[in-house]
């Protein structure tokens, strides 16, 4: 079990310095959480991850040597665009999971990567792979998860929690939290816009994302983190409107290498 201690006496003097503020729309884009604090529960999750193979089978690294090499070159040529925040901060380490079922991909605090062989093998090419890919970065650079724990828990909560006031078992729930955390609709649309800006420097298809969400529009039971999110199809237009805007001219590149890949799992 994951379990919170000693959060940072800085958070304490923030939470004094700012007060309490009432409705969750004061706190949209409020985060009580230190980059260390990201860097932390980003640690901790990974660890309750790699303790729970039956939920997260990892695929081994010791004979998948060529998978793992891959996603990881996708995710260092977003990294050295020079646009992720907290690029030189965060661990960005990947892990690939072994469930051919499963159709996603998700970033914890700190840039601990999770992939699962079932989206790899869903998706057509390597751009919409790097898309998929830099979505998470994005959640994780721009600190969604802590700030969605801010929202959802409440300043007072976390005030009770820093100051050891709050009831037994709060700490192990916020932190157990992290692992079903479900981001918001403006979380979404937030890290669709910078999967366009990460890749809009380099010679993928900037809107490789989108590719992901097409092929969501024609499943008859899209998966269920999709089920809260934007519209698939009104992602693929304003991930589409975007990579015009921004002007970005990559292209959907290295499908032969992408199936080869995917044939390997």
């Amino acid at each position: 079990m994951i379990r919170i201690h000693n959060f940072p006496f800085s958070i304490l003097i923030l939470l004094s310095s700012i007060g309490f503020f009432g409705g969750c729309g004061a706190t949209s884009q409020l985060n009580v959480f230190s980059i260390e604090d990201d860097k932390a529960l980003g640690l901790q999750v990974s660890q309750q991850i790699a303790d729970d193979p039956q939920q997260f089978p990892i695929l081994p690294e010791n004979g998948n040597e060529a998978v793992y090499a891959y996603v990881r070159r996708l995710t260092t040529r977003i990294l050295n665009t020079g646009l992720v925040a907290h690029a030189d901060q965060f661990a960005w380490e990947i892990r690939i999971i072994n469930d051919d079922e499963t159709l996603n991909a998700f970033c914890t605090p700190g840039g601990y990567i999770y992939v699962y062989t079932g989206l790899i093998k869903y998706l057509d090419s390597e751009d919409q792979l790097a898309g998929v890919m830099a979505h998470e970065i994005a959640h994780a650079a721009l600190r969604h998860s802590t700030r969605q724990m801010t929202r959802a828990y409440g300043i007072s909560a976390l005030y009770a929690l820093i100051s050891g006031k709050s009831e037994p078992g709060q700490a192990e729930q916020i932190a157990m939290g992290l692992l079903s955390l479900k981001f918001s609709r403006d979380h979404e649309t937030e890290a669709d816009l910078w999967s366009v800006k990460y890749l809009c420097p380099t010679d993928y298809n900037a809107a490789g994302a989108a590719g992901f969400f097409e092929k969501m529009e024609g499943r008859s039971t899209p998966p269920e983190f999709l089920s809260t999110h934007p519209n698939p199809g009104n992602r693929v237009e304003h991930i589409n409107t975007q990579r015009l805007s921004f002007g970005c001219r990559g292209e959907a590149r290295n499908i032969p290498e992408y199936n080869k890949i995917k044939s390997g799992l």
